[in-house]
């Protein structure tokens, strides 16, 4: 069976985002022991380092840079999002971080219709809603923490940093497009890190390297996945994330969700499934059976 540029984008969306909960608990056994420029720094260093020799193999035209401008503004959503993340999930629980972090593609889709000129149907419209509603009942606005602006934070520069995806050359490998983001992030990174540098131990090396892995795993696997389909019609795998976070939050730091966080995952979840299809599928089966 072929599978349609929406169904692979989603698939690779939904692996970015095991990848991407990894790098939170990383993050979160860090504890808060680095500071988040210095954090800011290595990571991306690291990233660099552990790209170039894919890099180097590429042809030279694959190379290039391509729209320079695009990468520089993604590099530095980049570093902003990864040190507001690091507040977030030093103070906040990591499956209600991560219930703000997914605002990212409630923000991808009017980013899309005013960056990309992307018109969602009306059943995006409406599933994007719901997944908002189950945000709010998972934050409860009667318990909100400071830590909670950097946790939506981070969601904007992810939500802008995946929609100007669209906007770089089709043809630039994913490599290529890592590399530019990593290099471009150094200069500025560098600096703020010098103002905060201290002596690190070598569990906390460990914990930043994983980080930087598992987040390149999850920036590869976003810039795959929007080149498949408009924004529109796969952001909404963004949520898959939530799963992997109450799972992993259980059983790294025995952070046990409660029924109205559950209520509110589950809201954030639904409206991911491809409820056409299952349709369509089980017409059929109904169909055959006849």
């Amino acid at each position: 069976m072929r599978w349609s540029a929406v169904s692979v984008g989603i698939a690779i969306l939904i692996f970015g985002n095991l990848s991407s909960s990894l790098s939170d608990v990383a993050v979160k056994l860090l504890d808060g022991s680095v500071s988040a420029f210095q954090y800011m720094f290595i990571r991306q260093l690291l990233s660099v380092i552990l790209i170039a020799p894919l890099w180097l193999r590429l042809t030279p035209a694959q190379r290039d840079i391509g729209h320079w401008k695009i990468n520089a503004i993604r590099a530095h959503l980049v570093l902003a999002g990864s040190g507001m993340l690091l507040i977030a999930l030093t103070y906040l629980p990591l499956a209600t971080a991560n219930a703000l972090f997914y605002a990212a593609p409630l923000l991808m889709l009017p980013l899309s219709m005013v960056v990309l000129g992307e018109r969602p149907n009306k059943e995006k419209v409406l599933a994007t809603a719901v997944g908002f509603v189950g945000i709010i009942i998972v934050l409860r606005p009667d318990q909100f923490h400071w830590a909670a602006l950097a946790a939506l934070g981070t969601a904007s520069t992810l939500a802008l940093y995946n929609v100007l995806v669209r906007k770089l050359p089709p043809q630039q490998p994913i490599i290529s497009t890592l590399f530019w983001t990593g290099i471009l992030s150094l200069p500025i990174s560098s600096l703020l890190a010098y103002q905060y540098w201290q002596p690190l131990q070598p569990k906390q090396w460990l914990l930043i390297t994983a980080s930087a892995v598992f987040t390149l795993g999850y920036q590869g696997c976003c810039v795959a996945a929007y080149r498949q389909s408009e924004t529109y019609k796969i952001g909404l795998a963004e949520y898959s994330g939530l799963i992997f976070v109450a799972i992993l939050g259980y059983l790294w730091f025995d952070e046990i969700p409660d029924l109205l966080t559950g209520l509110g995952i589950l809201l954030i979840i639904i409206p991911m499934a491809p409820w056409p299809k299952i349709r369509h599928s089980k017409n059929a089966l109904t169909h055959n059976a006849d």
